[in-house]
């Protein structure tokens, strides 16, 4: 299992956000900068970014550097130019919030061509919001990417309106990957390719 953290700002103070990385998990998420959701603002300023990548390195936890919109991108490539970031960081591309990044293909190849001269070695992941979260997913297994997939990011309900399980739609995934010449990592497999210290 690899374990991951968020820092999220959803409903917790910036002092909180940050409380628990003390308990060294393998991951943890990484908003580079700020961004307008539907009702609010996800507020990230530059020294609070820089306090929670310091905290992350200090405490041997790989960030998940959470791009939300272009910006976040150059930002993290700032991070790691003043040494806040290892090396072979790992960004997750997040298309389809209103207001930041349109789930568009387009936009999705753009991301995926800046990240290899912004972020060498870089490993990268992409999720879609609500209805675009399978699209999204198809296009990572075309390109090389890691996939996401789960109930935070697209409720589905069944006709009895009951939430169908995470492990559904992961099943989902894991049968489309052969279509792709894919195949799921075996958890070893995914540490090696996050650069995550193996498990005891």
């Amino acid at each position: 299992m690899i374990v991951q953290f968020s820092t999220g700002g959803r409903g917790r103070d910036q002092a909180k956000r940050g409380a628990m990385l003390y308990l060294k998990p393998d991951m943890a998420s990484l908003a580079t900068g700020s961004v307008n959701f539907p009702t609010g603002i996800y507020e990230n300023p530059p020294d609070f970014v820089e306090g929670l990548a310091k905290a992350m390195l200090d405490n041997g936890i790989k960030p998940e550097i959470e791009v939300f919109d272009l910006a976040m991108l150059y930002n993290a490539a700032n991070l790691a130019k003043k040494g806040l970031l290892a090396e072979r960081p790992h960004v997750q591309f997040v298309l389809g919030v209103p207001n930041a990044l349109p789930a568009r293909r387009s936009i999705f190849d753009f991301l995926r061509a800046e990240l290899a001269p912004v972020l060498p070695g870089a490993t990268w992941v992409a999720a879609g919001i609500g209805r675009h979260q399978w699209e999204v997913n198809q296009w990572c297994l075309e390109t090389g990417g890691h996939c996401r997939t789960g109930l935070e990011d697209n409720l589905k309900i069944t006709p009895d309106r009951l939430a169908v399980s995470n492990a559904e739609l992961v099943r989902k995934v894991v049968d489309a990957c052969a279509g792709y010449n894919r195949r799921p990592a075996t958890p070893a497999e995914a540490r090696l390719m996050l650069g995550l210290a193996p498990t005891q």
